[in-house]
């Protein structure tokens, strides 16, 4: 059976405009043996450096898996044949490997039809737990890593619809939510509804981000509260014993000494302006037999949240355990009413109630910013993140027991040269993570390591009490290497992934000591088709001082004396900074091994093009001033500078250049075509382009469309339509799922573009969402890039083959 896919393009000969069925194509050899490639396995070690999982991935799902029933309610998506999320990766096969010796095992008694995921080590390390996806249902299995055998624990199908799977209580014991009715149960959509549907506001200021697939009636509610409401289950050896009654839960955690559960349910009335995840909710601490405790607080619907970046929902938020305490539950509120501009000394405050919660709460802290997270190290010593999202600073502080506070770093969320890494955590006498304190003072920091020659990332010590840094590792020159383990903090022992332009990304196991490194895998080169492609980081600098770099890709067998200037094809996606020495600084590494996804542009340095890849299009808002403020100029500015490199290089023809992006890229795609001519053509994937179908804020600008109009309009391609008439290639999700880019975002600008006579192809992806997944569907997107580039790039005036 043949399948088929809409397409709506304007024919080169004529000026008719059509719809057109045509069936699914695929691109060049080159580009589709590339995107086939069989992905590299994932891995996942045990905390003792003993043994590790080699974990096979699924490949890409086919449209007829997409096009199974699917529910879009409360911003989830559902397969309701089995109470699970409907779009999901898996893993689809499982080798035990033991480090000391190398050798492989299988693993038995798992389903022939593997689609494993939410893997899970036990507290001791001698099992693993996951759930095996069917048509069905979803059921939990768990390794024993000795025996190499699997077996199937649970009787009571588990219910994924609102997230988390399972969580160990011990070694033997499980926790879990379970469907709560049998599918038959499910209700029934009436032919004709009972009555029309109704929203109202009484006065209350409720602006919300323009979410997609929301419940929109009656009928909804009834779905969303039978796949959502679900039966805790704690399952020992295979025993399943039922905890409190069925209800809405959002989430279930854990008391460290196992005695209580910390538990978001979700409450009536469900919110039509927002997610299953801003829903009217009720903390509560209950035993493990599921009977109440204590209840902390009755949370509102996220919908009466205020706008802004530092502004936050007027009610107690972040609940949880705190990891050194046997149960002390922690949460933070809110000093200000929740809105950051109000003249205040503090703006928020850390509370915890210890069992048995009889007591009052106690205040733990008080913050000057909006406070982000608190993490107890031990029984007398917490960090405490703030910052603000507005003004892109973070600040984090050390609380000692007697209630001192001092600022340990304080820094621009954009400065990557200081970031000084994260925390490293290991287990504590509870089994849960907590940062790794060295002699009372010294803690173990693991970043990125970005510098003026590029990510070198490391393994740093930085000591808390005279703030000196202590680098113990660090990734040297051409090689790219990350810590994604440390398997022994003493002996310094740590796991690293490795790779540079011509060895694939491999994991080794490192002593720091001895300065010795020995190769755990052996994956091969996924696509030795990118084999001979070139890559090197270039930098130049744009018109108002701002310095920029790309990554440059060149085809195999290139000589630029020889074969002269290339068509060039430019993928972005903007950020904002608020400074335009952190915008300026180098990000990325030249020494990546190339591997690509189905979304790279890079397919097209086999095709003859040169290819600027992660080209930087800052967008610089200093002191007072917004990013925002003059969006389209700095745009502008980065594209010009960025063809005048390529140009100077002698490597890009500077008359033959596409541009284009997805999501917030494609946005930015339209904008240049608009209001510039530099570039032959481009190609703008699931994007927004009428920013006032976005009123309440988007990305990162915090304004409201009546705030300040000018910008939204000045922003808005679609506003600007009648001047695109560089030819735009537009692909949209036919189910895109992310807020603001909903697909009549690309039909109406197509419209717009095709009412005045512009050169535009619109094509729309069936069951796809913001990202895409379908094999037919990738292969044919490749496809229609490959036509658009080849056509109004690469041989400008050709005719569009079909």
């Amino acid at each position: 059976m043949k399948q088929y896919l809409l397409v709506a393009l304007l024919f080169a000969s004529t000026h008719i405009m059509a719809q057109e069925a045509i069936e699914y194509q695929v691109p060049p050899k080159e580009i589709y043996d590339l995107v086939m490639a069989k992905p590299t396995p994932g891995v996942s070690f045990d905390s003792k450096g003993q043994n590790m999982l080699v974990l096979e991935r699924s490949s890409m799902p086919t449209v007829e898996d997409l096009a199974q029933p699917e529910l879009r309610i409360a911003g989830l998506r559902i397969n309701p044949n089995n109470f699970s999320p409907s779009r999901s990766a898996y893993f689809t096969a499982i080798t035990i490997k033991e480090l000391a010796s190398g050798k492989e095992f299988a693993v038995a008694g798992l389903p022939a039809n593997l689609k494993a995921g939410n893997l899970q080590w036990s507290p001791d390390e001698d099992k693993v737990a996951l759930t095996n996806t069917s048509n069905s249902t979803v059921d939990i299995y768990v390794i024993t890593i000795k025996t190499h055998k699997a077996v199937k624990i649970n009787k009571a199908a588990v219910n994924l619809v609102l997230g988390a799977a399972f969580d160990w209580i011990d070694n033997n014991s499980l926790l879990y939510t379970a469907v709560n009715k049998p599918l038959s149960m499910a209700p029934k959509k009436p032919l004709a509804p009972k009555g029309p549907t109704v929203q109202e506001n009484l006065g209350k200021v409720a602006a919300s981000v323009t979410y997609q697939d929301l419940i929109k009636n009656p009928f909804d509610e009834s779905q969303f509260e039978f796949y959502g409401t679900t039966q805790l289950i704690k399952n020992t050896n295979g025993v399943e014993t039922k905890i409190g009654a069925p209800a809405i839960y959002s989430s279930a955690s854990i008391s460290p000494d196992k005695k209580y559960l910390l538990v978001e349910r979700i409450d009536k009335p469900f919110s039509y302006l927002v997610t299953a995840g801003g829903f009217n909710s009720t903390m509560l601490i209950t035993d493990m037999n599921g009977t109440t405790v204590k209840q902390l607080a009755k949370l509102p619907s996220s919908e009466l949240a205020p706008t802004g970046n530092d502004n936050v929902l007027n009610a107690p938020r972040g609940f949880n355990w705190l990891d050194n305490f046997a149960a002390t539950v922690q949460w933070i509120e809110p000093l200000d009413s929740g809105l950051i501009k109000k003249k205040m000394d503090y703006h928020d405050a850390a509370y915890t109630l210890e069992a048995p919660f009889t007591g009052a709460p106690k205040e733990l802290v008080k913050t000057a910013q909006r406070m982000y997270n608190i993490s107890d190290v031990n029984t007398g010593l917490y960090f405490v993140t703030e910052g603000s999202r507005a003004k892109h600073r973070q600040k984090m502080s050390k609380l000692t027991a007697d209630g001192k506070m001092e600022v340990l770093i304080d820094r621009s969320t954009d400065d990557a040269y200081n970031d000084p890494g994260s925390p490293l955590t290991e287990k504590n006498k509870f089994g849960r993570n907590t940062i790794k304190l060295v002699n009372g003072a010294e803690i173990f920091m693991r970043g990125i390591g970005a510098s003026s020659k590029g990510d070198l990332p490391f393994l740093n010590v930085f000591n808390i009490n005279t703030k000196e840094t202590k680098q113990l590792w660090r990734c040297e020159e051409p090689y790219y290497e990350t810590v994604t383990d440390v398997l022994d903090f003493d002996k310094l022992i740590i796991v690293t992934n490795k790779q540079s332009q011509t060895d694939p990304p491999n994991y080794y196991v490192r002593n720091l000591k001895d300065n010795s490194a020995k190769a755990i895998t052996a994956f091969a080169d996924p696509q030795p088709g990118l084999r001979g492609i070139t890559k090197q980081k270039i930098t130049y600098k744009r018109k108002d001082g701002v310095d920029l770099a790309a990554d440059l890709y060149l085809p195999k067998g290139y000589d630029p004396k020889k074969d002269g200037p290339l068509p060039v094809m430019m993928w972005a996606y903007p950020r904002e900074f608020k400074s335009a020495a952190d915008a300026a600084q180098l990000r990325g590494s030249k020494y990546t091994f190339t591997r690509i996804g189905y979304g790279s542009i890079i397919f097209w340095a086999t095709q003859g093009y040169a290819i600027m890849d992660n080209t930087e299009f800052p967008i610089v808002g200093e002191g007072d001033k917004q990013p925002n403020d003059n969006f389209v100029d700095q745009l502008a500015w980065s594209a010009e500078a960025a063809i005048n490199k390529v140009a100077s290089m002698g490597v890009g023809d500077s008359t033959r250049v596409a541009v284009g992006g997805h999501s917030y890229g494609a946005f930015m795609t339209a904008n240049l075509l608009a209001h510039t001519n530099l570039f032959k053509a481009g190609i703008a994937r699931s994007g927004a382009y009428n920013r006032t179908l976005t009123p309440f804020g988007f990305q990162n600008e915090e304004r409201t469309y009546w705030q300040a109009p000018e910008v939204y309009n000045a922003m808005s391609p679609f506003m600007f339509a009648d001047k695109i008439k560089t030819p735009l290639l537009m692909i949209h999700g036919e189910a895109d799922n992310n807020p603001g880019t909903f697909p009549i975002q690309s039909e109406r600008l197509y419209n717009a573009i095709k009412g005045h006579g512009g050169t535009v192809r619109f094509v729309q992806l069936p069951f796809e969402a913001h990202g895409y997944a379908a094999k037919e569907n990738i292969l044919h997107m490749l496809w229609e890039q490959n036509q658009w580039l080849d056509k109004y790039v690469k041989h400008a005036g050709g005719n569009y083959v079909k």
